[in-house]
């Protein structure tokens, strides 16, 4: 199955991500207390005059590309300059990609874009032979990396109910903004797909002229 299929099957073929899945040996748990809301989780000014929203897989080659070599470029020059308000969005092509976004949420707000961070520039790192029990060793290394520690993560790797809703939130989102594809961004309510620094600079500059 290609990236673009996993989209469109939406949670009925996603919803099959956590099924009888488990990390490093672990199943997944299930405690239906009450509803879980999945948030934006955003870098910049609330409200900025211009608002990006990435739309990325933690297993994707080019998201990972992207975020090495273009989004440091729009951080300093638009970002932190109160320009852009950043909106990160999570897609999930797979149990990793899922596995990674559990991480980063579980870490905390503070340390969320850290973690984000890491699993880009360590991708080839983590995903390693494709193991499962070998992804899950390597994510928990990135964990205690930013200070979690392994109960943290086993509370974390085996909540279903927050694996379930962020792909209710994945999909809801990525349905509403017509997604194809990984890097994608959404500007100003426009989708655009993967493009270099020179184009999505002119892209913002163009928005915030108007």
């Amino acid at each position: 199955m290609n990236r673009r299929d996993a989209l469109r099957l939406g949670l009925a073929g996603t919803t099959a991500l956590i099924g009888n899945a488990t990390i490093g040996g672990v199943a997944f748990a299930q405690d239906t207390a009450e509803p879980i809301v999945i948030d934006d989780k955003f870098l910049g000014a609330e409200d900025a005059p211009v608002t990006v929203i990435e739309y990325a897989s933690f297993t994707c080659p080019h998201c990972a590309r992207f975020h090495a070599e273009v989004f440091p470029k729009i951080k300093e020059n638009y970002i932190d300059t109160g320009k852009v308000k950043f909106v990160y969005r999570e897609v999930y092509f797979d149990r990793p990609g899922l596995w990674g976004g559990l991480l980063a949420r579980c870490s905390g707000d503070t340390r969320y874009f850290g973690v984000v961070g890491l699993l880009y520039e360590k991708q080839r790192e983590w995903l390693g032979n494709g193991s499962p029990g070998v992804i899950a060793e390597n994510l928990r290394t990135i964990g205690r990396t930013v200070g979690m520690s392994d109960t943290e993560m086993d509370a974390c790797f085996t909540d279903a109910d927050t694996a379930q809703a962020m792909l209710a939130h994945y999909e809801e989102t990525a349905t509403a903004d017509g997604l194809q594809g990984t890097p994608s961004f959404v500007v100003d309510g426009k989708l655009y797909s993967n493009m270099s620094y020179p184009d999505f600079a002119a892209l913002l500059d163009e928005k915030l002229a108007g």
